[in-house]
C-alpha cells in the first residue's frame, strides 16, 4: 500500500498527525520542565538550611554540600528519571518539596489502588498503567499500596454514628476467604440506613464465622455504642434470620420490624409444588400492593382461602409472619417499596460480588476488609448527593 504524502492528506488527517506529534512532544517537554523545576526548588531549599549560597563564606553557615544522589518519581505526567537530589555533609537535611523514600505522587499512588479496587488483579494493575506512567509496576506494589488502607478501615470501623435514621437495613453476604485452615466462608454482616431526607449509607460490616445470634448481637451492641441508639428509629428491615431477631431482641426490643418479602416468598415457593409456584406468588403480591393495611389483610384472608386447600404449609409459612410482613404499612405510601424488602442492601451485595468475582477468594481477611470498604465508600460517595425522590418529593 503506497504511503500517502502529507500534502496529499486531508485536512483531517493532517490535523490527526500533527495533533499526535504535538502531544507526544508537549508531554516530553513537560516533564523535562518538571524535573528542572523540581531540582530548583531542591537546590533553593538546600541553599536555606545551609544559610550559605553555593561557593559562598559566610559566618552563619550550617553546613556543607556534599553532592548529589539520583532518584526517579512517579508524577501525573510519568516518570521523572534520574531526579538530582541534593545532599548536606550532615544527617539534619531532609527536603520538603519531595517526602522522604517517596518514589511516586500520591495521586499516582492513589490510581494504581483505584485501579486494583475497581477490578484488575494485582498482576494487571501494572501492564495497564504502564504507558502512562511510564513504568511498569509490581503485584508486590500494588499490595503494598492497598495495605496502606488498613488505617482508614480502621477509622471507619470506629467513627461515629450520630446520624439521624428513619429506617434501618440488616442482611449477610457469604464471602470465601482464605484461612490457615484452608478456604472458609465468612458471612459479611452489613447495616444499611436511610435518613428523613432520603440519603442511603452503608453504615458499617463485619465479618462473622456464621450468621448466629452472638454474631448478631456483637454487630448491633457496636453500632449502638457508636451512637446509633435507636432515637427516631421507624422501621428495621431483615431476612427473618432467627439469630439476627434473637440480637433485636436483646439491643433494640421496642422498634418494629419489617419482614423481608423477597425472602419470605422464596420460603413459600419452596413449600409449593413447581406447577403452581408462579400463579400463587403473583396472588400473594397483591398483599403488599394494597393501598392499606386492612386492604392487605383482605387481601391476605382472600389469597389463604384460594390456596389453603392446595398448599396448607405455603400458607402457614405467609400466615406465621403476616403481623412483621405488613409493618411497611405504618409508614407513608412513598416509602413502602423502599422498605418492604432488603433489596436495596442487596444491589449494594452486587457490587461488592461484582469486585470480587475475578478472584477466587480472598487472600486472607484483612484483604476482604480492604475491597469491601473501598466498594462502600465509593458507593456511599455516589449516594452523597443523590437522594431518594420518594422522600424529596411532596405527596
Amino acid at each position: 500500500m503506497r504511503e500517502v504524502d502529507f500534502s496529499e492528506r486531508t485536512i483531517a488527517q493532517r490535523w490527526r498527525q500533527v495533533k499526535g506529534v504535538f502531544r507526544e512532544d508537549l508531554t516530553v517537554w513537560t516533564r523535562h520542565l518538571l524535573k528542572r523545576l523540581l531540582e530548583g526548588c531542591l537546590e533553593e531549599e538546600l541553599e536555606v538550611y545551609l544559610r550559605a549560597a553555593r561557593h559562598a563564606r559566610t559566618a552563619t553557615r550550617r553546613d556543607y554540600r556534599n553532592g548529589h544522589y539520583p532518584r526517579d518519581l512517579g508524577t501525573e505526567v510519568g516518570l521523572l528519571q534520574h531526579v538530582r537530589v541534593p545532599r548536606a555533609r550532615g544527617a539534619g537535611f531532609h527536603p520538603q518539596v519531595l517526602v522522604r523514600y517517596e518514589r511516586r505522587r500520591p495521586a499516582v499512588s492513589a490510581l494504581l489502588r483505584n485501579c486494583f479496587l475497581t477490578g484488575a488483579s494485582t498482576r494487571r494493575v501494572g501492564p495497564l498503567l504502564a504507558p502512562l506512567l511510564g513504568e511498569a509496576v509490581s503485584a508486590s506494589t500494588i499490595s503494598r499500596l492497598t495495605q496502606r488502607l488498613d488505617t482508614a478501615v480502621a477509622r471507619f470501623h470506629q467513627r461515629p454514628l450520630g446520624v439521624a435514621l428513619w429506617y434501618l437495613l440488616l442482611d449477610g453476604i457469604t464471602l470465601r476467604v482464605k484461612t490457615p485452615e484452608g478456604v472458609k466462608r465468612r458471612l459479611l454482616l452489613c447495616a444499611y440506613g436511610l435518613t428523613p431526607q432520603g440519603q442511603r449509607t452503608l453504615l458499617s460490616f463485619r465479618q462473622a464465622r456464621a450468621e448466629s445470634g452472638a454474631a448478631w448481637e456483637a454487630f448491633l451492641r457496636d453500632l449502638y455504642d457508636r451512637g446509633l441508639e435507636g432515637h427516631g428509629l421507624r422501621l428495621i428491615v431483615t431476612d427473618g434470620s432467627p439469630g439476627l431477631h434473637a440480637a433485636l431482641d436483646l439491643v433494640y426490643p421496642y422498634i418494629l420490624r419489617q419482614r423481608c418479602w423477597v425472602h419470605k416468598l422464596r420460603n413459600v415457593a419452596a413449600k409449593l409444588p413447581r406447577r403452581h409456584q408462579d400463579s400463587c406468588l403473583a396472588e400473594a403480591r397483591t398483599i403488599y400492593n394494597a393501598s392499606t393495611e386492612r386492604a392487605a389483610r383482605r387481601a391476605f384472608r382472600t389469597w389463604a382461602a384460594r390456596w389453603r386447600p392446595h398448599a396448607p404449609a405455603a400458607v402457614r409459612c405467609l400466615e406465621r409472619d403476616l403481623a412483621e410482613l405488613l409493618a411497611c404499612f405504618t409508614c407513608p405510601p412513598a416509602h413502602r417499596r423502599k422498605v418492604r424488602t432488603t433489596n436495596a442492601l442487596e444491589r449494594a451485595f452486587r457490587e461488592v460480588r461484582r469486585r470480587v468475582r475475578p478472584m477466587s477468594c480472598f487472600t486472607n481477611a484483612a484483604s476482604c476488609e480492604r475491597i469491601v470498604f473501598a466498594v462502600i465508600c465509593h458507593l456511599n460517595a455516589q449516594w452523597e448527593k443523590r437522594l431518594l425522590r420518594e422522600f424529596t418529593q411532596k405527596n
